[in-house]
């Protein structure tokens, strides 16, 4: 179990190493120090610690119920860390892009559980790396952290009730992450530098613009969810089965597992 574990976790590793490395010019993820005004900055801290608290408490009482939860919320935490570690800047937006890895996270250990990570990951961050920012720290983690979880968690769920299979449900779940990542944070943006123009239209104006270069991100996001879930079903689905991810027996390659 734990050999498979380590195999899953480099894996997952150099995958996301690989999908760093292209270059490619996408949108904005990270909102960096001192874009946001300090009443807007403080509004969103205080909406993403509504959903922290939860979190934190959903993780203790996981931990307590399932002995297996706790090594899969320390690899998740590492895999949104590393998805999220390599930003591209948006120079005109004053943020980055990257993917947001909460999709993965989300589908394996809960939405509130992936929303503790993703502000640990962002503090980590913003404290060492210079991406991102503490007085941003709210808005940042209200966009991947809370509104990506629950996005990929609510696309996944709702393609496993069409009957879909894990895999394109995974996928949908990285690709609708990244999106709706992006999209709330256009707004947290208008809504902070709109000046006098519409929020509506400035933030319409900053998702339209980067869009055509973000749905390759969020494809690719959504292939790396779909192939990382694929590979455990295939090797080790009793792994899925104890985070009731999959029923008790489940047809993996036409076998009864």
């Amino acid at each position: 179990m734990k050999a498979c574990k380590n195999k899953i976790f480099l894996i997952i590793s150099l995958t996301l190493f690989l999908v760093l490395s292209i270059p490619s010019y996408a949108f904005a993820m990270h909102i960096s120090e001192g874009i946001l005004p300090l009443p807007w900055a403080g509004f969103w801290l205080i909406l993403a610690v509504v959903f922290i608290v939860p979190g934190i408490i959903k993780i203790k009482k996981r931990k307590a119920e399932t002995p297996s939860y706790m090594p899969f919320l320390g690899i998740m935490g590492a895999a949104v860390f590393v998805f999220s570690a390599l930003p591209i800047p948006v120079p005109i937006a004053g943020t980055s892009s990257h993917p947001a890895g909460t999709g993965m996270s989300a589908i394996l250990i809960g939405p509130f559980a992936s929303v503790v990570v993703s502000a640990i990951a962002l503090l980590a961050q913003a404290l060492f790396m210079a991406h991102g920012g503490l007085t941003t720290l709210g808005a940042n983690i209200l966009s991947m952290g809370v509104v990506g979880s629950f996005a990929g968690y609510g696309a996944y769920k709702g393609f496993q009730k069409s009957g879909a299979s894990i895999a394109t449900s995974a996928f949908a779940a990285g690709f609708a992450a990244d999106i709706a990542t992006y999209a709330t944070t256009s707004i947290e943006l208008a809504l902070g530098i709109h000046g006098t123009h519409p929020v509506s239209q400035v933030a319409l104006k900053i998702f339209i613009a980067f869009l055509p270069t973000q749905i390759p991100l969020a494809v690719l996001e959504g292939l790396v969810t779909a192939g990382m879930f694929s590979y455990v079903l295939k090797h080790r689905p009793d792994i899925l089965r104890s985070l009731s991810l999959i029923k008790a027996k489940t047809e993996v390659a036409g076998n009864e597992v």
